[in-house]
């Protein structure tokens, strides 16, 4: 059964067995990025975090592009000294990310459960950094994707300078972010941007959300957890995180039908994990 839960003209979201489908909607403008799309990211993003029997989420984008970046009227706003990002009304935030840019992408990060973005056509600029909140990244091999902020006199400012380097390395995040150098979608996953290809993104995205809901939803939400905690905290708080989880979830309900599931050569039925869970 599918529900939809987005009200955003901007952004749509759709929730079937657990899998929200949340799909950038402004194809005639290539998805770009206007204070009505970011403050669209925000609300759903925030909305999603308490949805009970949320299991994974797919991000992608409507038309030929999953965003193209910055709309251009932000760039002739920038000429004269105005940043349009900075008017948009949102609740104050608890996380790390304030600005409203940061906020669109680092959402998908704060979600309790594995979010997968598809990627086709071009993920520019702020486009990509939206694709930077998700777990995973299925790209198209001839997608492009680039920060391409230096050639507008900017910075990445959508937490794109403190997450690239995790994923692809300083030297190479410096690389990228100081020449604006656009890359395909195979070298994406060559250097670490993205996580595979797949000749259609979204339908191996929606795959790959099936097979995970299809998993404890509690075993997930704490591996999600524990991998967020890899090599943004100590050694030693990371493995007493580890024990801490592994605790919570040998002898649980869940972790129980798992057992029972496997030996009985049949699919588990799992307890749906609560908001407070996370």
């Amino acid at each position: 059964m599918s529900d939809a839960v987005g009200a955003s003209p901007r952004v749509t979201v759709t929730v079937a067995d657990g899998v929200a489908d949340v799909r950038l909607n402004r194809p005639e403008k290539r998805n770009a990025l206007d204070p009505a799309m970011f403050e669209a990211l925000v609300t759903a993003g925030e909305g999603l975090k308490a949805r009970p029997g949320l299991r994974a989420v797919v991000l992608s984008g409507e038309g030929p592009d999953f965003c193209a970046g910055l709309d251009f009227a932000s760039f002739q706003a920038m000429r004269s000294g105005e940043r349009l990002s900075a008017s948009v009304r949102l609740p104050a935030a608890a996380g790390p990310a304030k600005a409203a840019g940061q906020r669109a992408c680092y959402v998908w990060a704060e979600l309790p459960v594995p979010v997968i973005a598809a990627l086709h056509g071009n993920a520019l600029g702020g486009g990509l950094q939206v694709a930077l909140g998700a777990d995973i990244r299925i790209v198209a091999p001839g997608a492009r994707l680039g920060l391409l902020e230096v050639t507008w006199g900017l910075v990445p400012d959508m937490t794109g300078t403190q997450l690239v380097p995790e994923l692809v390395g300083r030297d190479v995040a410096k690389e990228l972010i100081y020449t604006g150098r656009v890359v395909s979608g195979e070298e994406a996953v060559a250097i670490g941007l993205a996580t595979r290809t797949a000749p259609d993104p979204l339908a191996a995205a929606r795959t790959l959300a099936r097979e995970i809901a299809g998993r404890s939803p509690h075993a997930i939400r704490a591996a999600k957890r524990l991998l967020d905690l890899a090599g943004r905290t100590s050694l030693e708080a990371g493995f007493a995180a580890e024990q801490e989880e592994i605790r919570a979830l040998i002898g649980s309900p869940n972790q129980a039908e798992a057992v029972a599931a496997r030996f009985g050569k049949r699919d588990p039925v799992f307890a749906e994990a609560e908001a407070s869970d996370w």
